[in-house]
């Protein structure tokens, strides 16, 4: 580490621990939550649990689309990681956007799928109490992965119900739920269970999904604070269904339903420790986390092997240690209210084998590629606010990551012939970021903000060490291991009688050239310098306390921003998202939601010859809960859409043809389908 860094790290704290002074602490519910003179941009929020009960959810990884903007898709088995879209990122699994529960990291650090892969599968999401969402990069407390944003879904600390809730569904779905609060040692625990099957509706392969959950959660207080502990565990396997070619459907050889590889899918298991403490202006965290997956994929078919098949299989095994603390300050200097807060986070990834095999019916042929990752970062921050006047506030940030990392080649000659000891190595890397915003209150209802921040990405560092191809063993480029962003918007936030919560941002963001680790392949790929522009709308009105209208609407131009014009698209990147919802709960009982999802046309390939048609989703659910029992029925593209999720333009060769073939390949949408739950509650 850089001792320059550190010392200036230290005169900062010393400098804020100077204005000592306990502080209060905010509570904030959702979205009628009025964050006018407390958010320090129009692009943050809070969803609050009742929310999250409101929303059907085909995926557990949906909980994510309520953060305004965001469209989460799947390309394959109910068991791996969502798609995500957002701010005109394909992200992937989840590279520019940073994900944490109750304080842990979920994006996973050079992982053997792709880099900062989100499986939020381990969530049970009636057990969510809140998520609070910053987009931007204006916020010094949060690092890695977050160029984009980032959001912290928190877990219930306590409940005063119990609930044990069946669902059965179309194609096989069956879920149960047990979910409750009781006090004990001092203090409240949660437990919360979920068991879920599926086989899906695809033609020629069931999915066989075999999903558990787990979480064990005690809070107690401590002295003037509060210390939670808590337990996760989470366990699956499954079966995929994976993107199809269009000639394959246009020739008759499948139908959009249909597969190529019947043999491809996963399996995966998480499991945590988690503490945290907070009291008064300290808060304090530590975890432990024991992650591996599994999964077998075949995207091209006979393109690189015509005997044998692509299927290839990805290894990941893990052990993640991390701890996060901070601590605020508020204080009166002169005539100014200042705060500032200091903190660290550290983590490390012990990654035992991060691999990939060549396969066949998911049976090891031959490997590509298996390395042994050890991956620490330290991350200091010191955020200053200063409330100038009782309408002018300022907001200025500084963040110091540090990444430190060792790769070690765990074949020698691999199935190609390539000695791959070469691409062991190890290194390091820093980088500073600068964040900055301006608030001022025009009166108890309007707010005004403006917001600039760098913000960063790491890179899998096995791209960082990487000399040999594992293909071929030819000399490759590698790759930097953080990776710089910089953003900055102008926005204004509304909120009127409880009734009205509105926001308007106008954004930028640019990304630094950079080049990628490709864990499908196990090596690296050129990607420009890119820039993304937009806006985004969001309306909450309350009618009244039963019925409510959201609205969100997002446009993002997107492109690279040193190639052609005519070559400059980014694929994958959405124009148009928008997403509304009717939303009644009343005191007779009756419960419901209708919602919309529309995302436009995208480009698949640079020049924008190959286009994505655009798709609108409607679900719906409808209930009534009694004193003791809940009934509620969910329709999930209730028009059946046949529209794509996702769709990617790239060579495959099928075993009857001769030659590749670039083709559109996708993943349809799940034909409308209806679930019905019922709970007990006591």
């Amino acid at each position: 580490m850089k001792k320059p860094l550190l010392g200036l790290f230290v005169a900062i704290s010393q400098i804020s621990l100077a204005y000592g002074e306990e502080i209060e602490t905010i509570t904030v519910e959702g979205r009628q939550s009025n964050l006018i003179g407390k958010a320090i941009s129009a692009s943050e929020g809070v969803i609050g649990e009742q929310e999250i009960a409101l929303r059907p959810l085909l995926r557990t990884g949906e909980v994510l689309e309520l953060v305004p903007g965001m469209v989460v898709t799947q390309h394959s088995g109910s068991g791996k990681a969502n798609q995500y879209f957002l701010r005109g990122f394909n992200l992937d699994h989840g590279t520019d956007f940073a994900n944490f529960v109750d304080g842990m990291p979920v994006n996973m650090r050079s992982h053997g799928h792709g880099q900062g892969y989100t499986d939020l599968n381990f969530i049970i999401p009636e057990a969510v109490s809140s998520i609070a969402y910053k987009k931007g990069a204006y916020y010094a407390d949060v690092g890695d992965f977050s160029g984009a944003g980032s959001a912290q879904i928190n877990t219930l600390k306590r409940s005063d119900k119990k609930r044990l809730g069946l669902t059965l569904g179309k194609d096989g779905y069956q879920r149960l739920l047990a979910l409750g609060g009781v006090e004990m040692a001092g203090g409240d625990t949660i437990l919360a269970a979920e068991s879920n099957r599926y086989d899906g509706p695809w033609q020629g392969i069931d999915e066989d999904l075999e999903k558990k959950n787990l979480l064990i959660k005690h809070t107690r207080p401590i002295s003037d604070g509060e210390l939670s502990l808590s337990f996760m565990a989470y366990d699956n396997e499954w079966n995929s269904a994976d993107q199809i070619p269009s000639r394959a459907v246009q020739q008759g050889l499948i139908s959009d339903l249909g597969i190529i590889d019947d043999t491809v899918g996963g399996k995966s298991s998480r499991y945590s420790l988690n503490a945290q403490w907070q009291q008064d202006g300290f808060q304090a965290s530590a975890y432990l986390i024991n992650y591996d997956l599994n999964l077998w994929s075949n995207f091209t078919y006979f393109l690189d092997d015509p005997i044998n098949g692509d299927q290839f299989e990805q290894v990941d095994d893990r052990n993640i240690y991390g701890a996060n603390v901070s601590h605020l300050i508020n204080a009166n200097r002169g005539n100014f209210a200042v705060s500032n807060r200091i903190g660290a986070d550290l983590r490390i990834d012990d990654i035992s084998e991060v691999g990939l095999y060549q396969t066949q019916q998911r049976t090891r042929l031959g490997a590509k590629r298996s390395d042994s990752v050890d991956e620490k970062s330290l991350g200091l921050f010191w955020e200053n606010k200063i409330a100038w006047t009782e309408n002018l506030r300022t907001v200025l940030g500084v963040r110091y990551d540090y990444l430190d990392f060792d790769v070690n080649d765990r074949l020698g000659v691999n199935q190609n012939g390539v000695n791959l000891a070469a691409n062991s190595g190890s290194g390091d890397d820093d980088i500073v970021s600068l964040k900055g915003s301006v608030v001022y209150n025009l009166s108890d209802n309007y707010e005004l903000y403006a917001s600039a921040g760098q913000g960063l990405h790491s890179n899998d560092v096995r791209g960082a060490t990487i000399k040999l191809d594992p293909a071929n063993g030819e000399a490759i480029d590698t790759v930097d291991p953080l990776v710089r962003s910089f953003g900055y918007e102008a926005g204004v936030r509304a909120f009127i009688d409880q009734q009205l919560n509105a926001s308007l941002a106008l954004w930028y963001l640019e990304l630094d050239s950079e080049l990628l680790f490709v864990g499908d392949a196990g090596n690296t790929e050129a990607s420009g310098q890119s820039e993304r522009q937009g806006i985004e709308l969001t309306v909450y009105y309350h009618f009244s306390d039963y019925l409510s209208l959201d609205l969100e609407y997002a446009y993002t131009d997107a492109e690279f921003s040193e190639a052609p014009s005519n070559e400059n698209a980014i694929p994958g990147a959405i124009e148009d998202v928008v997403q509304a919802g009717l939303n009644l709960d009343l005191n007779n009982g009756w419960f419901g939601s209708l919602r919309w999802r529309y995302f436009g046309d995208r480009p698949l390939v640079e020049d924008g010859s190959v286009v994505s048609g655009d798709s609108s989703i409607f679900n719906m659910r409808a209930g009534y809960r009694s004193k003791n029992w809940t009934a509620y029925a969910d329709i999930l593209n209730l028009s059946d859409s046949d529209a794509h999720d996702v769709d990617y333009f790239y060579e495959s060769k099928l075993g009857s043809e001769q030659e590749a073939v670039e083709d559109v390949h996708y993943h349809v949408i799940e034909p409308r389908t209806v679930r019905v739950s019922l709970e007990y509650n006591f």
